[in-house]
């Protein structure tokens, strides 16, 4: 008798775990052909005969159960929290591309860096940017491993138990994979079964959700994984973090030989030559996009050739080789009731118009930005007015247009207030500014309230649970009055009861919270400087001030000097690439200000912040050297000649000083190459620097 048509009972340890391997291999193949290709070969009698059996099968010989069991795709226990993961290989995001133009600038860009001539053809390779929830897929010999969220693109949670209930999501690769290969995609919910969710939880009276992508959301982060399971979610794969072997040729290659080892791909992906082929696809995409099924708020496009990628390299959280192709934002119309303002973290008095709800893109908006004084102004926005409102990248609510012929007789035109209405200071608008800003300071209640939640958001400290509502919450309490306040809470045992007793929390969340803010004490410069919220220092910024001076005391010290008026610490700030006038001036008053120093230094004694470490890993000749770039290089421009450097360990700077450690000469050299030689600074030619850059 053979194996399968063995009885369960009658099986020994080493049948039972080949009859497994078997059942896991065809009940998978089964699942792809129902899920994905719609094309059964078995009815459900036949289908749920070998669950059963495999089911059967492992709970005789618990010990047998494999990576890839069926059983997976029902679902486990709640466990209490997600896990958090590390990306290997940070998740970044894409910049936009809203227009043709844009289309046209993103490839001259690409040229340009790489030295092409101005008509080159470049390869693109253009899909569908579907609208879902980012996700990442570790797989060891050819077995799912662990699932994991986007999160800020370099932490983020473990799902593993969720993804494993997403049919489209294979348990074990098929054909050849390579050994460690890390999937990159997006799980999104369909239409119909987005519709069917939210009826179902009507007839059980809990709330709908607004779109299928908050659906996909919802369903993907629950601590119960049988809820995922209940809900009929999709995956489509597009890229790749780790891998081993190392993914190399083409990018439509790659998603070829994903559809090969069981992956969905879109199969409305294309490759295209010319910034027209581009613009004449996303149009396509665009007519087909409300007949899809399927969310889509774009088209990405990514250069084909995976090694001009990695030449190519990234700026700041985006890559230079790829970029989202916007769809224009859906409009709809409806009535401004009021036009309130708030106060942002920086001071800013922005206007915002209170609407009569309506759905834009899938969306119920009820409150839309006015910008600035100017903006309504401009527009004659009054209270009363029936306005067009859009979702700018379908993100951002803005009203758009007033329609004039439709304006009641009591419509009410807006004051603009000279004083902040949250402390009573004086709302003052610097001279060129468009934007009216409070003096108040910390002394005003909206702008401390601003500033901490900057300082909690998911680009700085990334406190778990801690967010827009509880922020507020702290600081009615007296709990929370400026950032080390956060902190200090984990040792004060009466703040801790206090906070307990504040309606939402309760012993666990505190708990949660104390461990959070532990695991948060150890962290990178960089999010201390974006999160201590300077104005004009964002995240990209705050990296290269972190990277240049390397350490804690460095940075500081360095920005006090700046501060002084010491005039070399002044134009070694000056000089890194990438900080512009602003940014030193903001740096400035930032650091005269002694208050400010105060709240740095509370802050940073509670912390462990750690200090930068530059390059790919290992020493190079560059490691921690200055170097400066001079004429027109030959081989390569000169922005991939200091991206490249500083993957080398190198900061790049814009002038010749004494702190100079190199000088890289191309052809025309000017004045900083006759400076480099008046400061004994070593000079080096384009081919020299090639040479020791591990680039001829």
């Amino acid at each position: 008798m053979s194996v399968e048509r063995c009885k369960v009972e009658d099986l020994d340890p080493q049948e039972a775990a080949g009859e497994l391997e078997r059942l896991a291999r065809l009940i998978a193949h089964h699942d792809r052909l129902y899920h994905q290709l719609d094309a059964p070969e078995l009815d459900d009698g036949e289908y749920d005969a070998l669950r059963r059996r495999n089911d059967a099968i492992e709970e005789r010989f618990p010990d047998l159960v494999r990576p890839d069991s069926p059983a997976f795709r029902i679902g486990a226990a709640p466990v209490e929290a997600f896990g958090k993961v590390t990306h290997s290989v940070p998740m970044l995001s894409l910049d936009n591309a809203m227009n043709a133009g844009d289309v046209e600038e993103f490839l001259a860009r690409i040229r340009r860096f790489l030295n092409m001539p101005v008509d080159m053809p470049v390869d693109i390779a253009a899909e569908p940017k579907i609208d879902g929830l980012s996700c990442a897929l570790r797989y060891e010999d050819g077995f799912l491993v662990r699932g994991a969220t986007r999160g800020d693109g370099t932490t983020g949670e473990d799902i593993t138990a969720n993804v494993r209930t997403i049919f489209d999501i294979p348990q074990r690769l098929t054909g050849e994979a390579p050994s460690l290969l890390e999937v990159r995609g997006e799980i999104f919910m369909r239409h119909d079964d987005f519709r069917v969710l939210n009826r179902r939880r009507e007839d059980e009276g809990e709330s709908v959700f607004a779109n299928p992508r908050n659906a996909a959301a919802g369903s993907v982060r629950q601590l119960d994984s049988r809820v995922t399971a209940s809900r009929r979610l999709r995956f489509f794969a597009y890229g790749w973090g780790e891998a081993d072997p190392a993914i190399d040729g083409k990018y439509s290659d790659f998603l070829t030989l994903l559809e090969r080892i069981g992956f969905r791909v879109n199969p409305l992906r294309h490759v295209c030559s010319s910034a027209q082929e581009l613009v004449d696809y996303h149009g396509e995409i665009g007519v087909q996009r409300h007949a899809l099924g399927y969310d889509i708020d774009g088209v990405v496009l990514k250069v084909d050739d995976i090694a001009l990628q990695r030449r190519l390299g990234f700026v700041g959280r985006a890559p230079r080789w790829a970029i989202a192709h916007k769809f224009p934002a859906e409009r709809a119309q409806t009535r401004v009731h009021e036009i309130c303002i708030q106060v942002g973290r920086t001071g800013a008095l922005t206007p915002v118009a209170e609407l009569e709800p309506v759905t834009v893109g899938g969306v119920v908006v009820a409150r839309a930005t006015l910008h600035n004084q100017d903006y309504i102004e401009e527009k004659d926005i009054r209270v009363g007015d029936l306005v067009a409102i859009q979702r700018a990248g379908d993100v951002i609510p803005q009203v758009v247009e007033v329609l004039l012929d439709q304006r009641p007789d009591d419509a009410m035109a807006f004051a603009f207030p000279d004083h902040c209405p949250e402390c009573g200071s004086l709302a003052i608008r610097p001279e060129g500014e468009a934007v009216r800003r409070c003096t108040g300071g910390l002394v005003c209640p909206a702008q401390l309230i601003e500033r901490l939640r900057h300082f909690v958001s998911r680009e700085a400290f990334d406190i778990e649970g801690l967010g827009r509502k509880q922020v507020p919450q702290l600081v009615d309490a007296g709990l929370v009055r400026e950032p080390a306040d956060i902190f200090r809470l984990v040792r004060d045992p009466d703040k801790l009861a206090q906070l307990e007793a504040l309606d939402g929390w309760a012993a666990r969340k505190v708990q949660k919270l104390v461990k959070a803010l532990n695991e948060r004490r150890h962290i990178g410069l960089d999010r201390v400087i974006y999160g201590l919220g300077i104005r004009f220092v964002g995240e990209t910024n705050a990296r290269l001030l972190a990277r240049h001076y390397g350490s804690l005391d460095g940075w500081r010290s360095a920005m006090l000097r700046v501060a002084a008026g010491d005039g070399e610490a002044h134009a070694e700030l000056a000089d890194i690439d990438g900080i512009g006038p602003r940014i030193v001036e903001a740096l400035r008053e930032f650091f005269v200000e002694e208050r400010n120093i105060a709240v740095l230094d509370a802050l940073t004694g509670e912390l462990d912040v750690e200090a930068v470490t530059v390059g790919g890993g290992g020493e190079t000749p560059f490691s921690g050297k200055t170097v400066v770039f001079t004429g027109s290089l030959g081989t390569m421009s000169r922005a991939e000649a200091k991206a490249r450097a500083e993957t080398l360990g190198a900061k790049v700077a814009g002038s010749v000083s004494k702190k100079t450690d190199y000088v890289i000469i191309g052809a025309e050299a000017g004045s900083k190459a006759k400076k480099a030689a008046e400061l004994g600074v070593a000079v080096l030619s384009e081919a020299e620097w090639l040479e020791m850059a591990g680039a001829t």
